[in-house]
This record gives structure tokens, C-alpha cells and sequence, in this order.
């Protein structure tokens, strides 16, 4: 079995490089083995090599690079012999070991050397495929349109899906950023007393606060200077102004108007002049509002709490706000503002046949969790450790249903009173959940067991055989789930940081979620089959300790997963 560097924690992206280089070799060299082929056009060192992912296939390759590649790299799809011994011998920091390759009739396949890759993972430092493979610098403000005030403060009576949608996505990116190692903060404050604080508490949301009678008196009289003086002020409209007095926190303010003109502000002429990509051409003259100049002061007072050199803006914003919201960045840009601005847009929520508020969801929810729970627990779902577990779950519920779709995509909700939640079967959140609690359940009674001397203590992983682990879903568990999160966290700041591309932010932010349903999914399947704790026999220890040291690493994993969400793990149920 081939010892891996300690240090250097094994990757799906590190391995698939270095078996593209091993395919092509010196670039120089590759047209003799296509002589009379003319000027070949070589695929993308990316699409060489392509890791499975399904049971089916692992059962025979882990690594596959089909015969049209091959057909496209070499005379008759024919692997030279060199060639294969680059791919036999492969080493490098990072790279998967490998076991085997050979040439079959959908391409070359490659099999990992499955015991020491476990090895590697199970036994070295585990924490470093629980984490981004590298930290990143700077500061993020989301800016959450929906609960800034136009009037009055948002309440949850007033508040959309579709705005609570967007809610829930912010606070799941700057989960996200942080672990990637940004400085994240939030916008706008909310006051300490608000309807609203409390709402989003049950749902795990510790949204900054403010002072109840918090104003931004002086930060709107700085932007709206900025403004009159901007270069983009449109010509001919009057220097009089409108003085807003106590724009934020949500009360009332009351305008004087010093001249009857309007200050306009020609917000074309901003992202054309500025070269900003993907800003909708009809945006236009705007002609600047009292809680315009409320939010943008926010904004000011908020990236003012950056200590960092680069900061990113990201509004996170619904559809139907999305001009509004456009509208929102230009007029701030023009103000002289010079930060990195993304927008993040959320497609609608429907509910078919009810129209309900976000506070009427949440209570539903909750009330058919509580149902559910009783149906399947009976009598013991009383007490405050039950209404904990209630909480956690109803909020797991709503995240999932908000969370699991695409962000740009609408979601469709079910919120049928008869329709219910399930603690039954692959549905979301509770499923999840479910399964994460599990695994605790699992570990508490294998403690018990070592308490009443049945089993030893869980040796060193360096004294153990990994070989053992020869289970279809062991593999699947360790090749899909556990060594490809890092690169999973690692996406969520790819799209952070500078303002090329266009003015939406691309990020995945429905990658975690899918995740913790497919993993359920499989861990499910798994420990179902397959009966970990087995007989107190010294025979079938080491196979129990390596199946523990993998199911131990797939609990942390769900903990570092459903931080990124903000949902503590359940660890009974």
C-alpha cells in the first residue's frame, strides 16, 4: 500500500491536472504520434479526464478519459506505452494514488488505490478536507434590499417569500465568505427591538442590530452633497435639493424642499463612462428619492466598518427589485463610491393556491413539524429540549425549500396545511437532519459499549488496516462527499473580489444543500445495509474501528456543512 504525504491532503482538481499532463506530455512530442493528421485541435486539458461519481461506475474506474479523447490525442485511440507508464507511476502533492489503469472500450480507465487514499484521509489530518484549501482576504458587505426601510421597518407580516428568500441567502453566503476567510458584514441594521430581530432568530439569523433611535443624519447629508456635485448630475435640472432629516431606522422623515427642482442623476452615463458590464441600458435619469439617499447612507456607514483594502458589495435582491436595485448601486457609484459591486438575484416563490407572508409560513411550518414529531415520538415531544429540536428543524425545512433551487430559478411551494412535513424519507432539511443525528447516535452507543467493556478504545489511525473498508458505499462516501467538499467551499469566493464579468455575482449558492440531500441520501443507503458496530469479537475490530474513523469524519463533515447554513447538528431524535 503506497504511503501518501501527510501534509499535502488529497485532491479531485490536483489529480485530474496531473492526469491530463501524464495524457498529453511535451505538447512538442504529440504531433508525431498523429503524423499525417494535419493541425490537430487538442481538447482542454480540463476535459481530458473525467472523476465518477455514480455506484455503477465506481464499481470498476474512479477516473475516465473517453475514447474520443483518446482518438483526439493519439493514432486510433491507441495509448502508447509510455504514456500508461506516466499514468501508472503518477505521484504529486495532492494527487489521488493510483492502483491501476487500462484501456477499455468506452476510454481509459483508472482505479485509485482505494487503502491508502483512506488511509491518507482517515488517519492524517482530517480537519484539512473540512475546511477551504486556501484562505482568501478582503471584505464583503451584503446588502439586503427587503429589509431596509421605506417608510417603516420591514415586519414578518409585511415581508415576502420572495424577500425572505433572499434573506436566507444572504445569511448562507456570508457563512459561506467567512469560511473562505473574508471579513463579512451585513446591511442594512436592524433596530434591537424590531418585530423583525426576533423573526429571523427562529430561523437561526443573527442579523446585526442598531440602536432603536440610531439616524444617519450626517451619512445622508454627505451623499447627497456627493451627488450634487457629481459629474453624472444631469444638466439643466435645478441645484436646489431635498434635505432628508432621520432617513434610517425606519421613521418617518420629513422633507424640505429648499426649490422646487428634483436632482437627477443620468445613471447610463455611469456604467458606460465606467465600463461596467451587464447593467440593464434602460436604467436611465433617476431622479433621487428620500429612501434612496436613506439606503445609500447605510451602505456608506457600513463598508466604513471595512478595515480591508478590497471590498466587494453583493446586493442580494429579488427579481422584482433587481432594477430598483440597479438603479440603487449607479446612484452610489456616482456619488464617488469606489467599492466592487455584484448582484445576487433570487427568482420568485409561488405558492399555487395561497398567498402567504412570511410570518404565516414560518408559523405553519413549525406547527406541521410539531405534528410530525408527534405522530412518530408520541408523548415524550413536550419540554424545552423538544421545542429546541422543533426549532432547529422547522428551520432546516424552510432553509432547504428556500435554499435547494437555483438561485435565479423560482420555487415552487407546497404550503397546503394538509400537505405537511415529513420526518420520513429524502425530503430536505429534516432528512438531513435526521441523518446528522444519526451518526451521534451511532457514536453514543459505541461509547456505551466501551463503557460496559464490550469494545476497546478507537486505536490510532496508523495502527489500523484500511484495506477493510471494502463496502460499494464506504468508497462512495469517502471519493464523493469527503474529499471533495474543500473544493466545494472554495467555489462559494471564486466570484469575489473584482467586477469583471458582468453585473451578477456567479455563485452557486444551491451547491451546499444538494450536497447534504445526496449525502444523506447515500449515508442512508449505507448504514442501513451495512451493521457498523458489529460483534464484541477482536477479530472484527479493525474493520468497526476504520468504519468509525470514516463515519466520524462524515460527522464533522455534516457539522462544517450546516455552519455554512447556520443550523446547529441535532444529535438526538
Amino acid at each position: 500500500m503506497e504511503e501518501i504525504e501527510e501534509l499535502s491532503p488529497l485532491r479531485v482538481a490536483s489529480t485530474v491536472q496531473a492526469l491530463s499532463s501524464a495524457l498529453r506530455g511535451n505538447r512538442e512530442n504529440a504531433p508525431a504520434a498523429n503524423r499525417g493528421k494535419g493541425d490537430r485541435v487538442f481538447p482542454d486539458p480540463e476535459k481530458l479526464w473525467f472523476k465518477e461519481s455514480s455506484a455503477k461506475n465506481l464499481r470498476n474506474r474512479d477516473f475516465l478519459s473517453p475514447t474520443t479523447v483518446l482518438n483526439t490525442l493519439y493514432a486510433d485511440g491507441q495509448v502508447p506505452p509510455a504514456v500508461m507508464s506516466r499514468v501508472l507511476s503518477l505521484r504529486g502533492s495532492g494527487v489521488l494514488p493510483v492502483a491501476g489503469a487500462e484501456v477499455m472500450g468506452e476510454g481509459l480507465r483508472l482505479r485509485v488505490d482505494r487503502a491508502a487514499a483512506f488511509k491518507a484521509v482517515l488517519a492524517g489530518r482530517t480537519a484539512d478536507y473540512l475546511k477551504p484549501s486556501s484562505q482568501k482576504e478582503g471584505c464583503v458587505l451584503i446588502n439586503c434590499p427587503a429589509l431596509h426601510p421605506k417608510i417603516y421597518t420591514p415586519t414578518p407580516e409585511t415581508l415576502t417569500l420572495g424577500q425572505l428568500r433572499t434573506v436566507l441567502l444572504a445569511d448562507h453566503m456570508g457563512a459561506l465568505l467567512r469560511s473562505q476567510g473574508f471579513s463579512v458584514f451585513y446591511c442594512p441594521k436592524l433596530p434591537k427591538d424590531a418585530n423583525m430581530v426576533a423573526f429571523l432568530r427562529a430561523l437561526g439569523i443573527d442579523w446585526p442590530t442598531a440602536a432603536a433611535d440610531l439616524t444617519y443624519e450626517e451619512q445622508e447629508e454627505q451623499i447627497l452633497k456627493a451627488l450634487e456635485s457629481s459629474i453624472y448630475r444631469e444638466e439643466g435640472a435645478d441645484r436646489g435639493r431635498k434635505t432628508c432629516r432621520g432617513g434610517g431606522g425606519g421613521k418617518k422623515v420629513e422633507e424640505e424642499e429648499e426649490n422646487e427642482g428634483a436632482l437627477r442623476i443620468n445613471l447610463k452615463r455611469v456604467f458606460q463612462e465606467e465600463g461596467l458590464l451587464g447593467y440593464d441600458p434602460s436604467l436611465g435619469t433617476c431622479t433621487v428619492q428620500r429612501d434612496s439617499i436613506s439606503q445609500l447612507a447605510q451602505l456608506a456607514l457600513c463598508t466604513a466598518d471595512c478595515t480591508e483594502v478590497t471590498v466587494t458589495v453583493l446586493h442580494v435582491t429579488s427579481c422584482q427589485d433587481e432594477f430598483r436595485q440597479q438603479q440603487m448601486a449607479m446612484l452610489w457609484r456616482a456619488s464617488g463610491a469606489p467599492h466592487a459591486q455584484k448582484h445576487v438575484v433570487c427568482g420568485p416563490v409561488k405558492t399555487p393556491g395561497s398567498h402567504l407572508t412570511a410570518a404565516q409560513y414560518l408559523q405553519l411550518r413549525r406547527g406541521q413539524m410539531k405534528e410530525a414529531s408527534e405522530m412518530k415520538y408520541g408523548d415524550q415531544v413536550e419540554g424545552q429540549t423538544w421545542d429546541d429540536i422543533i426549532k432547529v428543524m422547522t428551520s432546516a425545512t424552510v432553509r432547504f425549500e428556500l435554499l435547494s433551487t437555483v438561485h435565479t430559478s423560482p420555487v415552487t411551494l407546497d404550503v397546503q396545511k394538509e400537505g405537511g412535513v415529513s420526518t420520513k424519507g429524502p425530503r430536505g432539511g429534516v432528512f438531513v437532519m435526521y441523518n446528522c443525528a444519526r451518526l451521534h447516535t451511532l457514536f453514543d452507543s459505541y461509547e456505551r459499549g466501551v463503557e460496559k467493556g464490550l469494545y476497546p478504545e478507537i486505536p490510532e489511525g496508523s495502527q489500523l488496516d484500511f484495506s477493510a473498508l471494502k463496502e460499494e458505499g464506504e468508497w462512495l462516501l469517502l471519493f464523493n462527499y469527503l474529499i471533495p467538499f474543500s473544493e466545494l467551499l472554495d467555489q462559494s469566493g471564486q466570484a469575489i473580489g473584482y467586477e469583471g464579468g458582468g453585473a451578477r455575482a456567479n455563485i452557486k449558492t444551491e451547491q451546499i444543500c444538494k450536497f447534504l440531500v445526496s449525502l444523506s441520501k447515500d449515508f442512508s443507503s449505507y448504514y442501513n445495509r451495512v451493521h457498523v458496530l458489529g460483534e464484541p469479537l477482536p477479530h472484527l475490530f479493525n474493520q468497526m474501528f476504520c468504519r468509525l474513523y470514516l463515519l466520524r469524519a462524515l460527522r464533522e463533515l455534516y457539522h462544517c456543512a450546516l455552519e455554512t447554513l447556520n443550523l446547529p447538528p441535532i444529535r438526538q431524535l
